[in-house]
Formats: structure tokens, sequence, C-alpha cells
């Protein structure tokens, strides 16, 4: 049973003090202990009057009882020792108690509980409340001085204040009820450890050895999961280290102007005391991952270390729930603008519609209609988009021969006559809604993002793609202070790719190395041009003439586009090509300046207006030539080959995808161009086999498109890169290239929204945000509802 043992206290000792025990364990029977010192008879009369209601021991006993009995089996209670010298504390157990006590007190408040639900247990039970054990603890309290001394007491235990439940018939030598038994040994359990140590050390050993602690270390260790294969897997050293920061750092540290293969060689010397021992033993053999990406994320994984995502970079982006996906094509240029960037892009989007395995968007520029009269050829103008939609898409139509159903959206734009290009104006990105913001296609990334000043795009999309379709450094350094600018240029643009895109596509190596490119051909060729060279080879299989007419070259009559190098040839063998005689088409900006260099050599050049290349009377033509070394991958010599005409090309990066062709002449000198001249006039191109054609074809680009930029493993909720024991690399280890590109978005974003800075750097004034003519031309809201400034 418990005890609770008391020592008298000296009458030296403070009143307030004294009483706190004594106040703190009668609490439940009596309002104040003043009342009971001023009449005793009173108080034992009031406690009588409550202790009969302790009678009432019915449906709640035993779950009261049970309940106090688990609480208080939970802790151990040491023998308490009252002394002169250092009055007691609290005692913790009576604060348990208490509430404990009132419960049962007010389940016990009916008369004849107890007895109605007695008589439905077998065999009948009675209860004996002895409250002798109290009343002599009142009377002494009464006649004790101060406030609770208690006077020849050292213990109270349950069978003192609750008497014992006996069995009718116990006199006879009967056992116990069952439950009642069952209690008691609990009860003297409880009071046997509690009261048995005599020190606090053998407290605490009660207490650590007590079934409480037991469970308590059961429930932590429920908790605690070691990780799998912690034991398997050493640590890091401080060269693995060293080698994966240094991985990690290759794109930085190419803006600083350490090259990839040095960067390799310092990771590969660093490994290579390692790779042997470590290495081969953590990896299984049939794996083709780095070994020191998968050795990193093996010592990661044995630690139970999970990186969810980096820093800058929207852990929420959408997830689509309609079992299709949504591809976003964002280009710099629309029809009747008749440029690669107009085109190629418009092709992509009718040919991944046509597999009906995704939704796709089509994002075009809007321009204004003073910008359309400089853009647009013949004068074409459109007083709202849906024109131009409508134009576009019987444009397409008219050469796929089938109905594309895609969906064809406006960003608004500015046109720069001083990059003769289009600048989007505002966040491009808002015009895609976020529930169709799942894979985004840039055509020409750099162009887009230069002046950007939104969301990021690969936070706000799950892939991010890249095509780029200008080699702008060659632009940039045939202009003034060229070198300089193209430095800076491809330091831009290196920025932008690496912050904004996912995966980069370069159509041949003529363009600049960019962070996260690969290089392939992803453009295909219009069908009615390769329709065109069917008909060519069915013509001269009936032994029919096909080309009555010689050479000829067709392209934007701009400087860049190859004309300075066509005329310098022209003009450096004119005895050579005595005779040759050249029809040009095109139009543009440079057209006075291309004819006058002509006029002053008086080369035999005939200039024609500019007209689509499938044009009628464009098909007798034998010979294409271009010069153009500026050109990343040039469409027109792509659709010159499809017409089964002979092609005469430099030797050039951007040649190489047609070099493979038995129709493409290429020339290293000028005395080679000359030669391949006069090969060309001299016999007939060769027909196109089936193979060439479809290498040509949109289906052939689109399928190499899906490949080389991961788009197939995305679409099909693959995840790019191998994996070993179901271990996604990209969610264990965290990846210091994405932490610096997210910071190199931010920095861009900040830098961006200087209006200054823009300028300083030749962007369109006023395009951060899009202007009142778009707004009313897009139905947009405001600008300035849109884009508040407060303040100014």
């Amino acid at each position: 049973m418990l005890n609770l043992k008391a020592e008298p206290r000296s009458s030296s000792a403070s009143p307030h003090s004294m009483a706190s025990p004594a106040n703190t364990a009668f609490s439940f029977i009596s309002k104040g202990w003043r009342e009971v010192r001023d009449s005793a008879q009173l108080d034992l009369k009031l406690m009588k009057n409550r202790a009969d209601s302790f009678k009432n021991l019915a449906t709640s006993f035993d779950r009261e009882i049970e309940n106090f009995i688990n609480s208080a089996s939970t802790f151990a209670v040491p023998t308490i020792k009252y002394s002169s010298a250092s009055p007691p504390a609290e005692i913790e157990f009576v604060k348990k108690l208490r509430p404990k006590l009132s419960n049962i007190k007010r389940a016990y408040s009916s008369p004849d509980f107890s007895k109605n639900v007695l008589e439905k247990w077998s065999p009948k039970a009675t209860i004996r409340i002895d409250l002798s054990s109290i009343r002599n603890a009142i009377v002494a309290e009464a006649e004790g001085d101060g406030y609770g001394s208690w006077r020849g007491r050292t213990k109270l235990n349950f069978n003192e204040f609750l008497g014992e439940w006996k069995r009718e018939g116990e006199d006879n030598g009967n056992k116990d009820w069952e439950p009642i038994r069952a209690l008691k040994l609990r009860l003297r359990e409880l009071e046997r450890k509690t009261l048995a140590p005599s020190s606090p050390g053998e407290v605490f050993e009660v207490i650590k050895n007590s079934e409480f602690m037991e469970k308590m270390k059961a429930s932590l260790k429920a908790f605690y999961k070691e990780p799998k294969e912690s034991k398997d897997v050493l640590p890091l050293d401080v060269p693995e280290l060293l080698a994966y920061w240094v991985r990690q750092s290759e794109p930085f540290l190419d803006h600083l102007g350490v090259r990839k293969d040095v960067c390799e060689k310092i990771v590969e010397s660093l490994c290579s005391k390692r790779k042997n021992q470590l290495l081969l033993n953590s990896l299984s053999s049939g794996d083709d991952i780095d070994e020191l990406d998968l050795r990193i994320a093996n010592v990661l994984q044995s630690t139970g270390h999970c990186y969810e995502g980096d820093l800058w970079t929207d852990p929420d982006k959408p997830k689509q729930s309609d079992g299709k996906r949504h591809v976003a094509i964002v280009t710099t240029a629309s029809l009747p603008w008749l440029t690669g960037t107009a085109v190629n892009p418009l092709f992509r989007a009718a040919y991944l519609a046509n597999s009906a395995k995704q939704n796709v968007t089509l994002l075009v520029p809007w321009l204004c209609k003073s910008d359309q009269e400089l853009v647009y050829p013949n004068s074409i103008t459109f007083g709202s988009p849906e024109e131009q939609e409508t134009y576009i898409r019987n444009w397409l139509e008219e050469r796929v021969g089938f109905k594309a159903d895609f969906r064809i959206s406006f960003y608004p734009g500015k046109f720069s006559r001083e990059r003769r290009s289009i600048i989007p104006a505002g966040d491009t990105t808002q015009f895609i809604s976020s529930k169709d913001a799942d894979i985004a296609i840039l055509e020409e990334p750099e162009h887009l993002n230069w002046y950007h000043h939104g969301k990021r795009w690969t936070d706000k999309f799950n892939h991010v793609v890249g095509v780029v379709h200008t080699n702008y450094l060659e632009y940039i350094k045939r202009e003034k202070n060229g070198a300089v600018q193209a430095f800076l240029v491809k330091h831009i643009n290196n920025w932008v790719t690496r912050a904004y895109c996912d995966k980069v596509l370069r159509l041949s190596a003529a363009t600049q190395d960019l962070p996260k490119s690969v290089i392939c051909n992803v453009h295909g060729v219009n069908p009615k041009f390769l329709k065109i060279g069917e008909k060519v080879a069915a013509e001269r299989e009936l032994g029919q003439q096909t080309f009555s007419k010689g050479a000829y070259f067709l392209g934007k009559m701009v400087w860049a586009k190859g004309y300075r190098e066509l005329i310098d040839l022209l003009a450096k063998h004119k005895k050579e090509l005595d005779g040759f005689n050249l029809d040009v088409y095109g139009n543009g900006e440079d057209a006075n300046e291309v004819k006058n260099a002509a006029k002053k050599f008086d080369l035999n050049l005939n200039f024609m207006k500019g007209r689509d290349h499938a044009d009628d009377s464009l098909h007798s033509y034998k010979v294409f030539i271009n010069p153009s070394v500026s050109d990343v991958l040039c469409t027109a010599t792509a659709e010159a080959l499809a017409m089964g005409k002979f092609v005469i090309c430099a030797d050039h990066p951007s040649n190489e995808f047609f070099s493979a062709f038995p129709n493409c002449l290429t020339y290293k000198t000028s005395e080679d161009f000359v030669a391949k001249v006069k090969e060309a006039l001299s016999r007939d191109p060769q027909p196109l086999t089936p193979e060439q054609m479809y290498n040509l074809s949109w289906e052939a680009a689109t399928q190499r498109f899906l490949e080389y930029s991961e788009l197939e493993k995305v679409l099909n909720n693959q995840e790019g890169g191998g994996n070993r024991k179901g271990m996604r690399k990209s969610a264990s280890t965290p990846c210091m290239s994405n932490l610096v590109d997210g910071g190199l978005a931010l920095a861009h974003y900040c830098l961006t929204g200087s209006e200054v800075l823009r300028l300083c750097t030749g962007a369109i004034p006023r395009t951060r945000d899009y202007d009142k003519q778009h707004s009313k031309d897009l139905n947009l809201l405001p600008p300035q509802v849109e884009n508040p400034i407060y303040g100014w």
C-alpha cells in the first residue's frame, strides 16, 4: 500500500511553509484548514457526509481506479521525511491524486447507485470505509499548533483510507473477489517500489527499471530507423568532396576561363586513389552513371538525407492531372515574316500536336500596326490577333496537308530596328496559364531572355528546352566595336540560357558552346518541297528535262546572310566565271548597298524581289549557291536539297548536316568554289533515296528533337539519367550547379528591373512592361493595373 510518511516539524518553521503539505494533501476534503481548527466536530461531520458519497461505487469505479493505477505506476515516489531544518516541498504525487479523487466523488454522488449496481455482480460485494484514520488526522490537526502538524502519525495507507473490498462470508476464509485482489496486488507493489528506496540513487534506479521507462524506450526505437547500408558505406574523404565540388562547378568555372577538359582531369586525379577501393565496392557492375555522382548519392542515402529542392526555386510546380501533357512553344517571330524563327517553330508545333500525345500551344509575338508595317512583307498588316491567326493556319495547312490541332496565343512584342529583331515586352511567362505550364520550348532562348523581367521559366515549367537558331556572335562581330560587343553578348547568352533552361539544343556547331547544350539538327523541311523533289525525280525517269535554268541565291538582303561572301567570291574569280550569271531573290535593309557593290564590280547578278522558295518560278533552277558562314542551319539549303537541286556551300559547321547528301558540294577555298560551280553546271544531280528524304522530313526532325531534348522521357514520365536501387540521384544529392543557376536567375531579375541598365544594354525603351496599345489589342489589363508602381 502507498504510505505517506511525515515527521513532526518544529514550531520555529514559518506557518506558510508548514501549511503547504497539509493544505495540498487535504484540499479535496475541506474549503480551508481554519474551519477545521475552529470546530473539529463540525469538520468531522462534514468529512463523514463526504465519505458517505464514496458508498456510491458503481459503473465508473473500475475505470477510475484503473486510470489511477496506470498514472501512478509510471513514476516512483521516494520516502519523504520532514525535517525541522528544511521544510518539505509540495508532493507531486498528491497533485495527481487530487483530480482522480474529485472524479470519483462526482461519480459516486447517488446514494442508491452502489446498491443497484452491486446487486448485478456475483459474488455479492460490500464496502467498508474506515474513517478512523481520517478522523484521527483531523483531530490531531485541530489540536496541534500551526497549520498542519501531524501528531503521532507516520504513515497513511490505502487500507486505512479506503478500507478493503470484502466478499460476503470473508470471516469464513473465502478469497477476495478477483478484480479487487488484482487491485490490491498492484497497490502493494506500487507501495513497495516507491517507499523502499532510501537514497536518490535508488529512486532513479527504480525509475530506470520501471515498466514506464521500458515502454518509452520501445517508443523511441520505433521512431528511429537505422539507415540502410549505413554500415557498408564509408564516409567521404577530402579528395572526393573536392572532386565533387569541381564537377558541380564546371559551368561556373567555364565562365572564368577554365575549360571542361581541365576540370575533368582534376576530378580524375582526385578520385584515382579511391576509385578501385571504394567506387567498385559501392557500385554495381552494370551501372553506366558517373561513379563520383553515385558515390556521393550513396553516402547521402546511407545517412538518411534526402535533398528536396534547390534554393531560389519554386517547389510547387504544376502537376498535370488530365492524363495529357502540355507543351508550350515560344518563339521570337511570326508569319507573314518568312524567317526561320517564324516558320520552323510553326512546323514543330504542328507535328508535335499531330501525334495526339500532348496538347500544344504556340506563343508568338504580337506587333502593333506601326511595327507590322516595318516587319511584314508586301505591306501586310492585321487589325487583330484573330486575323493573324487565321493567316498562319491557312499558310500552314496549305503546306503540311493536314489540319493541325494546336492553340496559337500571342504575347506583346516590339520591333528593334537596330537589332532587326522582335523583343518581348513584359513577362512572357504570364501568357501561358498555370494549368498549361508543363513543358516549355524556347525558340532562341537567349533572344527571349536578354531583357526578360518576370518569373523564371524553370520555376513555372517542369521542363524547359531551348533551341538555338541564330549565330548572334557572328552578326555582332560585323558591327562597330564588334569584338567587344561579342565578348559581352557571349557571356550574357551563357548567363540567361543556363539560368532559364534545363536543356539546350544547338542546330549546329556554328553557335557558341552554351551550358547544358548538345548539337543536333531538329529542323525539317516543308513537305511541299519534298513533293517537288518527288515530282522532279518522276519527270527524270520519264526522260523529261527538269532543270532549264542555272544557278540562283535566295535570302533576306542583309550583309550577314552571305551577300558579302558572295560578292567577294564572284569579284575575285570574275575571269574564271566569265559568262556565269546568278539570279538573286531577296528583300532587306541592305538591298541598295548590295546592289551598288555588285554594280561597282560589274558582276553578272540579276536582283529580283524576294519570294517563297516553293514558288513555281524557282523549280527549274538546278544549282542553289549559299556562301553564308553566319547561318546556324540554313533552311533554304535544306529546301533546295529536298527539291533535288545541287547545293554549293562552304565547308562550315553550319553545313555539316547537309554534307552527307551527295548533291551537297562544299568548298574550302575560293578556287574550290569555282571548281564546284563548274561541276554542278556540267552534270545533273542525283535523285534522293527514301532514307535521305526521311532524314529531311519533319517526322524525322521531331523524333530527333524528342530524343536529344530528353522530352520523350519526360512525356513518358521517365526520369532522365540512370538510377541505382530505385534511388533518384537528383533527389538525394544537392547540386551546386542548380544553386548557382538560381542565383544567376535572381541577379538577372534584379538587373533587368532597372530601366537605366536596360537602356545601357540596348533594350527598347519602356519594354519591361507592355504598353497601352498592346493591352488594347490583346484585351489585357492596363499596364498600370497589371504592374502598379507605388509612390512614383
